[in-house]
């Protein structure tokens, strides 16, 4: 007679420090899992906290309530499979990250994280202990191991455990989402089946939190590195997988196999989910934004339409003197595409007030950059007093390449709660919005079509505060832009780096001067949607007051 073990994968969205919604996500997946007669339901890492939970964990008093929720439920599932969860373990006064294996109503094993990530946006080492490695576990008739995400991107856990006795590896992950992700853990992966000879579960969860995404594509793989399984990139999704035990061990029987979508893909529904997910974890159901008839704009128009629907979407233009009559056409097709309402509140009557306040004191100088951001100032304010007044979410529309080189006016249009473009270069924002127009998915709640009119996509950047004035009066063009930048901010390249690879080095060194001396901005900017390892905010950390200039 043929040994079964039924694995149920729980690939969910928790939500961080809230215990009792994500117990209750844990119960339903449970009773799921026991429907299907599985032996053990798996579910993510830190599940019951949510992930990452940065400095909450430690509060003490969270870390209490999280460990009452976990016995709690291994109470209330006692009759049915065992459960496999993510929390914090408080041990001999000694914070782990955890592996909790809940079954016949206690817990039965504590699996304790060993290689705790200290790079890119984490750092676990700031708030838990590293552990020795744990040994295997039995849920039936097998022996599981848990490398708890980062142990498995090293050979050293998954060896331990198939020495110790483990017959298959299950991964629970809180692995963040950026551009080639799945392909990068997918090799990982193969490497670890290859080196231990044991199939391999890889269970990640899914949502966005804060500046992070957590996409899913959770997999099985057999021996030698055959897919067995593959779930979706990006959705909440259960799933069972059957192990069967043959001469040569443990294999898993194939399941779904759902296709992994390509890059630009992936990287607008990352948007599309972190803001949703930022708006519902923070409580907003509606947001407010300025649309200018520029390409940023109208490609933040488009994700909150995808993300929110465009009944929750209130598009603002705030036409100054110097807005051209096709911004105005063009942010009212734009809103008319997307089924989005659209107010014009002009700013010329505040401009003349705050000009007429500041005469005196301006006597006697030239009009400038002053005066230009007064109107970007003017337009954040009355953006801010609608969000304010109705209670939408204000969302800013800066560029990754405006954000690193400060061509963005603080406290004026860099206002807002979330910016979805943050980690994205201006080069990108152009490809993206004309992926969108050619691409309708069902996750999307926007309409089908061109969303986007090609007018937007195609005339030349302006900020429209002086006459006749293009982005490029003050920047390099951003193809140029942004190979620059990918090799300094992306890359940590040298100026002699880049001007080997045929760059003016006046024009790289203009381009890092800005980077530097932008770092304030940067600093008090609204956060958004990480798509690169190197995002502003937690993967790069630059010094405010910073007098380095490279000399290359």
């Amino acid at each position: 007679m043929t040994t079964r073990f039924r694995l149920t994968l729980g690939q969910l969205n928790p939500t961080v420090g809230d215990l009792a919604g994500n117990a209750e996500k844990a119960r339903a997946a449970w009773a799921e899992a026991k429907a299907a007669g599985a032996d053990m339901l798996a579910l993510p890492e830190m599940f019951i906290t949510g992930y990452q939970t940065q400095d909450l964990i430690l509060k003490s008093v969270f870390v209490q309530e999280a460990e009452a929720a976990l016995h709690q439920l291994a109470r209330d599932c006692a009759e049915g499979p065992a459960i496999g969860i993510g929390g914090p373990a408080m041990l001999g006064g000694r914070l782990h990250n955890a592996y909790w294996i809940l079954q016949g109503g206690a817990v039965v094993a504590q699996v304790l994280k060993h290689h705790l990530p200290n790079t890119d946006v984490f750092d676990e080492k700031r708030v838990f202990v590293a552990a020795d490695v744990s040994g295997p576990y039995r849920v039936g008739p097998i022996r599981i191991g848990t490398p708890i995400c980062e142990d498995a991107w090293h050979p050293d856990v998954a060896e331990t455990l198939a020495e110790t006795g483990a017959e298959i590896l299950l991964v629970p992950n809180g692995s963040p989402y950026h551009r080639g992700k799945p392909d990068l853990r997918l090799n990982l992966m193969v490497s670890r089946v290859v080196e231990t000879g044991l199939p391999l579960v890889y269970l990640n969860m899914v949502g966005g939190q804060d500046d992070q995404v957590f996409d899913g594509s959770s997999m099985v793989l057999n021996p030698g590195g055959e897919l067995a399984l593959q779930m979706p990139q990006f959705d909440a999704c259960i799933t069972h997988v059957d192990f069967l035990q043959g001469p040569e061990g443990w294999r898993a029987e194939p399941g779904m196999k759902v296709e992994i979508p390509r890059v630009w893909e992936a990287d607008y529904r990352a948007c599309v989910l972190s803001l949703s997910d930022y708006m519902a974890k923070t409580g907003f159901k509606k947001a407010v934004l300025g649309l200018s008839g520029g390409v940023d704009s109208a490609l933040v128009a488009a994700i909150a339409a995808d993300a929110l629907g465009p009944e929750n979407v209130h598009c603002v233009m705030l036409p100054s003197a110097y807005t051209s009559e096709h911004s105005l056409q063009d942010a009212g097709e734009t809103a008319r595409n997307l089924g989005c309402r659209l107010d014009t509140v002009p700013i010329g009557g505040a401009q003349a007030a705050v000009g007429e306040a500041l005469a005196d004191l301006f006597r006697g100088t030239e009009p400038g950059i002053t005066e230009e951001n007064i109107q970007s100032r003017l337009r954040g304010v009355m953006l801010m007093a609608i969000s304010n007044k109705f209670g939408g979410m204000l969302l800013t529309t800066g560029n990754k390449s405006e954000v690193a080189v400060g061509y963005c006016t603080i406290y004026g249009d860099m206002n807002g709660g979330y910016n979805p473009l943050k980690d994205m270069y201006k080069t990108r924002v152009f490809e993206t919005c004309r992926w969108r127009n050619a691409n309708h998915r069902p996750w999307m709640k926007g309409p089908a079509g061109v969303v986007i009119p090609d007018r937007v996509i195609s005339k030349p950047p302006s900020a429209e505060l002086r006459p006749n004035q293009t982005d490029q009066d003050s920047l390099p063009p951003y193809e140029v832009l942004d190979a620059i930048l990918e090799g300094l901010v992306d890359r940590e390249l040298s100026v002699a780096d880049l001007v080997a690879q045929g760059f003016d080095r006046a024009t790289v060194k203009r381009v890092e001067h800005l980077l530097y001396i932008s770092e304030y901005k940067r600093f008090q900017s609204a956060p958004g949607v990480r798509l690169t390892p190197r995002a502003f905010w937690l993967d790069r950390r630059y010094p405010i007051a910073n007098r380095f200039r490279d000399a290359t």
